[in-house]
């Protein structure tokens, strides 16, 4: 197993759309899937998309409880409004969040490594994982999926702010 480069935002690999693999089975996607999923633990991701290890195909890795989880020609579909607000990182946008709304569950369908269909749904941070990393295959990064630009910026701005914020709420004396 190998831990691979992670592309950075302004990679031309991350805009494009990634092309399906015709064989989830091949013992290559395989070992993708495995080099994938010791790149996503060894930066502490919760998921990781093929197009973020400068591989154009269509295949994401996902902490699924204590294993990693890995989902090939995924197909996903939002059972609800993009309505459940969430900060997000990315692997990919190193040092960097931002809020963004996604649907609080989704079904999925797509191969294991096995060449196995799967399918399920997901729901709560497993679903949103889910949603960035299929937009990771569309093109997408979830910078473009946020309504309030606002709601981005350093994690470590963000989070002295929300401590400041945090220590000012709580330091008021209480109305009369």
């Amino acid at each position: 197993m190998a831990i691979l480069k992670i592309a950075r935002m302004g990679h031309p690999v991350l805009l494009q759309v990634a092309v399906a693999v015709p064989d989830p089975a091949a013992p290559e996607i395989r070992q993708l899937v495995q080099d994938m999923a010791e790149t996503m633990l060894d930066a502490q991701g919760l998921g990781l998309a093929a197009p973020q290890i400068h591989v154009s195909k269509r295949i994401f890795v996902w902490r699924n409880g204590d294993s990693v989880a890995a989902l090939i020609n995924p197909e996903i579909e939002l059972l609800g409004p993009p309505d459940q607000r969430g900060w997000e990182g990315c692997l990919s946008i190193p040092g960097l969040r931002g809020n963004v709304e996604r649907a609080h569950r989704v079904a999925f369908r797509g191969t294991d490594i096995e060449g196995n269909l799967v399918e399920g749904e997901a729901e709560g941070l497993t679903a949103r994982v889910m949603q960035h990393e299929f937009d990771h295959l569309n093109g997408v990064l979830y910078p473009s999926r946020m309504s309030d630009m606002g709601l981005f910026g350093f994690t470590d701005e963000l989070a002295r702010a929300a401590a400041a914020q945090h220590h000012v709420s709580s330091s008021r004396e209480p109305a009369p």
